[in-house]
């Protein structure tokens, strides 16, 4: 089973992640079926917008299913690339899709479920919303493009999100530009009967978008702008560290739990998304990194540390930002051994 429905309801062409026991996360099945869905729905004139949900009430999507992931590149299986290869091709399909995309980012929405909201016209969170991009925390790269998504936020938001896996809920995902739209989850019914209907999009979610209440990100916004703004993650620690108050040091700490090798990777990443011509760009690069990362330490001991044995103690290697060289972080940007991503 794909774990993918895709269904038309007047129209609104509506794909939903069906795979609630897992908190939705993200298979290969599932990445080609959101795909030929969102194929179909392109070449069907009836169909005005296409909307995008997970099932149950806990989760959006929380993420792809590393814990696959872990063991197909143990195995040295071409899983692990096949999966990579047909995620950031869903990823890019989203990104330059030619009818609106309304993503409903209803409950946990991370990693993978990042990719599948991001680079949509809309996007709706919830006050069930809990956004992050978790992955230094499990030894990966942020991708999914967001490597080009997040250097697009304002200041140094984007930053802030990808080192920290900072988790965000949905006013602040509102207030980040992650989010296009807020409103409560009893509403989303409405807003899909109305795109059912053939209503606009954007007049649609004018009707059913709230105000938020204030996002608790935007109490540090001056810190993460003036402590998130340096040329290094070695720069970035010390200005926390330099910096002498609560969250700052809270920050810090949470920095140097974080795999060293995927800080460095990820903040280097953010600085070629940055100056990436699309999201198909940046993606191209994140999968040369992903390739690498099947052959390294980190994420296999990062996976088993908080999702299979759980003990929350990973053991990098290297263990500290000093240790891992300008030249470590090169190799993650090279073209892998089996190619490069090939998109459209």
């Amino acid at each position: 089973m794909s774990h993918v429905r895709a269904e038309t309801h007047g129209h609104l062409g509506l794909i939903t992640l069906d795979r609630p026991q897992a908190l939705n996360a993200l298979t290969a099945a599932m990445c080609a079926a959101i795909d030929a869905a969102l194929d179909r729905f392109a070449g069907d004139p009836n169909i005005k917008a296409v909307a995008i949900e997970g099932a149950g009430e806990r989760a959006f999507c929380a993420g792809g299913d590393v814990v696959t992931m872990h063991r197909d590149g143990r195995a040295g299986s071409d899983g692990w690339e096949r999966f990579f290869a047909t995620e950031y091709a869903m990823n890019a399909a989203i990104a330059a899709y030619p009818k609106p995309y309304v993503a409903l980012m209803d409950g946990i929405t991370m990693g993978g479920g990042v990719g599948v909201s991001i680079h949509g016209r809309y996007r709706v969170a919830t006050e069930r919303t809990l956004w992050a991009m978790p992955e230094t925390g499990i030894g990966m790269m942020t991708d999914v493009g967001t490597s080009y998504a997040l250097p697009r936020l304002d200041g140094k938001l984007g930053v802030f999100l990808a080192l920290t896996g900072a988790r965000l809920d949905g006013p602040e995902c509102r207030y980040a530009g992650i989010a296009t739209h807020f409103t409560h989850a009893a509403r989303l019914s409405e807003l899909k009967a109305m795109l059912a209907d053939g209503v606009e999009p954007q007049v649609a979610l004018d009707q059913i978008a709230e105000p938020p209440h204030q996002a608790r990100l935007a109490q540090n916004r001056d810190a993460v702008d003036t402590l998130f703004a340096g040329d290094s993650v070695e720069g970035i620690v010390a200005a926390l560290e330099a910096d002498g108050g609560e969250w700052a040091a809270k920050e810090a700490a949470t920095l140097k739990r974080m795999s060293p090798t995927a800080l460095k990777v990820v903040f280097e990443g953010l600085r070629r998304g940055a100056n990436a011509a699309s999201v198909a760009d940046a993606l191209r690069t994140e999968y040369r990194v992903v390739a690498h990362m099947k052959t390294t330490h980190d994420f296999y001991e990062g996976v088993r540390a908080q999702l299979i044995d759980k003990d929350r103690s990973p053991k990098w290697q290297p263990a500290t930002l000093a240790e891992v060289s300008a030249a470590a972080v090169a190799a993650h940007f090279a073209e892998p051994a089996g190619g490069d991503l090939r998109l459209g």
